[in-house]
């Protein structure tokens, strides 16, 4: 585990970080060729230097983020933002389906919109997969 990351990890409750470790434990298995480090101060995966999935620490839970979510079509995600990304928040390692969360894994790898280039085309995002 990234020194950034298992830092990160340490500094939540432990209910919180019990969540987080599953996180972290299945998306590092789904996504092995992804590089995972703390960016934006939380825990994110790229694949070619583009951003896919990450979670972070909201008030009263854990949020996962897709960045592509949206374009995967499934239930359990919901929109977030402007652009193309959905999210899922969980308040207990109980309400983490590691079925649907593999499920939304694979298609993170193989759906993805451009963000690493979004700065660039001033805010357009292209579909890359």
């Amino acid at each position: 585990m990234h020194k950034e990351v298992k830092a990160w990890h340490q500094a939540q409750t432990k209910s919180d970080k019990a969540i987080c470790e599953l996180l972290y434990e299945t998306i590092t298995t789904a996504l092995p060729k992804a590089e995972n480090k703390v960016w934006h101060r939380h825990p994110v995966w790229f694949l070619d230097g583009n951003p896919v999935v990450g979670y972070s620490k909201l008030k009263d839970c854990i949020r996962l983020l897709f960045w592509s979510g949206q374009s995967f079509d499934e239930e359990g995600l919901h929109p977030e933002g402007s652009f193309k990304a959905a999210e899922v928040r969980y308040t207990s390692i109980e309400e983490v389906n590691i079925k649907d969360l593999k499920r939304w894994l694979k298609k993170a790898a193989t759906i993805q919109w451009d963000y690493k280039n979004i700065v660039k085309r001033k805010g357009k995002l292209e579909r890359l997969m």
